[in-house]
């Protein structure tokens, strides 16, 4: 949240929107949704522990899990830990991460695969199987 010409807070999102006289409470890194009709903010997500969120950009891209631990790093970038949910542990940076729910059911309908990283070995099993599947 800013503070524009003669003290108005607004707020910018990601597709450009400005927002002003936000709730107070909406800081950095939360979620909000909005009524498109009205452009008014009808709900939000705190950026915390526990919340489910999506990771955006970096090598974990695409992959969903709940936040874990926050660690601030002065001067340099925010680490975010995130487990899946196979219990598998990752961390990347802030900005490459997207909060999508409270607690552990997000707002949105998650892609095919959940969010979760297959490892090589399963992944190449996984298309081996489909190809099988589709010449028999």
């Amino acid at each position: 949240m800013q503070f524009g010409d003669k003290g108005i807070p607004y707020l910018n999102t990601y597709d450009g929107r400005t927002i002003r006289y936000p709730d107070p409470l909406i800081r950095a890194n939360d979620t909000i949704k909005i009524d498109l009709e009205t452009n008014k903010i009808t709900n939000f997500i705190k950026f915390d522990v526990g919340n489910v969120v999506m990771v955006i950009g970096g090598r974990n891209r695409g992959r969903v899990g709940i936040i874990k631990n926050r660690e601030k790093h002065k001067g340099s970038f925010e680490t975010i830990h995130i487990q899946d949910a196979t219990g598998h542990d990752f961390a990347t940076r802030l900005g490459n991460v997207f909060t999508i729910g409270k607690g552990t059911k997000p707002w949105v309908s998650l892609p095919k695969g959940k969010g979760i990283k297959l490892s090589i070995i399963k992944e190449a099993r996984k298309h081996i199987a489909t190809a099988v599947a589709l010449t028999a």
